[in-house]
C-alpha cells in the first residue's frame, strides 16, 4: 500500500501499472479540499498528451493500480 499525504499530493508523480489509453506517467495536478482539510477532487494529468482524468486519490493507495514516482 502506497503511503500518502494528502496535503503533499500537488504535483506528485504517478506511474500507472496498466496503462491508461497508452498512457502511464502521470502528475497531480489539482487538489480541491472542502473546509475541513478534506480532500474533495484530485486531478490527474497525463505527462505526454496533458489529459486530465478526475479520480479518487485513494485509489492512489493501491499497489495494484499506481506505484509512486515514474518507473
Amino acid at each position: 500500500m502506497n503511503q500518502i499525504n494528502p496535503a503533499k499530493l500537488r504535483n506528485s508523480k504517478w506511474t500507472a501499472v496498466k496503462p491508461i489509453n497508452r498512457e502511464k506517467h502521470f502528475l497531480v495536478s489539482d487538489v480541491e479540499y472542502d473546509e475541513d482539510g478534506v480532500v474533495v477532487l484530485c486531478v490527474l494529468e497525463s505527462v505526454l498528451s496533458k489529459k486530465e482524468y478526475p479520480i479518487d486519490w485513494r485509489e492512489l493507495k493501491s499497489d495494484e493500480k499506481w506505484r509512486q514516482g515514474w518507473k
